[in-house]
């Protein structure tokens, strides 16, 4: 467990960050592909406030790092491409596909969600590590937690946006793609990444390549998750 001082349930950071979501939500369309996943990650950012506030996580200044520096590099990008920027490999293709009507809600989601825990989770590890001067492990307790309620709320996640029965026997090929991504198996990589990262972090060329690769590689996988279904 990471030595970060008095332990407060202090839920400011957290909270800012989802008046920031409600915010981007707010000026969005309701269909809009990145309105989605916005919801989607406002509902995982308020159980993670609500887990904080009620002394869930073993070390809250820990959890309160974490999770404030995991919403921070999705809204950063989200900022970014507002004023016309182009958004990290990883986002891009839910950026590109955000208004295609034959892409599904659940496609969407599960395409932001792909982005944010195979790139951005791994990153914010390190930024919560390099704030709170410890190593990976010290936080692997709060690492695990999120995952938790990401996993909980993956599941309702694939309950509400899943297209009805009928659809689902017309439209097989999508229920097939979209259940060969796993949050699980996503979130196992995330954790081998930071550790690679924080062991690179003296070598500054080496870990920009790993994390352009990484990039890279979770784009491709958010470009099939949003292959149209018809």
């Amino acid at each position: 467990m990471a030595q970060t001082g008095q332990i407060t349930a202090d839920t400011t950071h957290v909270t800012a960050v989802a008046a920031r979501m409600r915010a981007w939500d707010a000026r969005w369309p309701q269909t809009d592909g990145v309105a989605v996943f916005n919801r989607v990650y406002l509902r995982v950012t308020e159980e993670i406030g609500r887990e904080i506030g009620a002394g869930g996580f073993p070390d809250v200044i820990a959890a309160q790092t974490l999770g404030a520096r995991f919403a921070e590099r999705y809204l950063d990008v989200v900022e970014l491409v507002a004023e016309g920027g182009r958004p990290p490999a990883c986002w891009r293709p839910l950026f590109q596909y955000r208004g295609h009507r034959d892409v599904r809600p659940l496609q969407f989601a599960l395409a932001g969600i792909n982005a944010h825990i195979g790139h951005d989770l791994a990153l914010a590890v390190v930024d919560t590590c390099r704030s709170l001067d410890c190593a990976p492990r010290s936080i692997e307790d709060e690492f695990d937690r999120v995952g938790e309620i990401l996993g909980t709320l993956e599941e309702r996640i694939r309950e509400e946006l899943m297209p009805g029965p009928d659809l689902l026997q017309v439209a097989d090929p999508l229920t097939h793609l979209l259940g060969t991504w796993s949050l699980e198996r996503a979130r196992d990589a995330a954790w081998s990444a930071a550790r690679v990262l924080w062991s690179l972090r003296e070598l500054p060329d080496l870990a920009e390549e790993f994390t352009e690769r990484m990039d890279a590689g979770v784009g491709l996988v958010g470009r099939c998750l949003l292959t149209p279904w018809r």
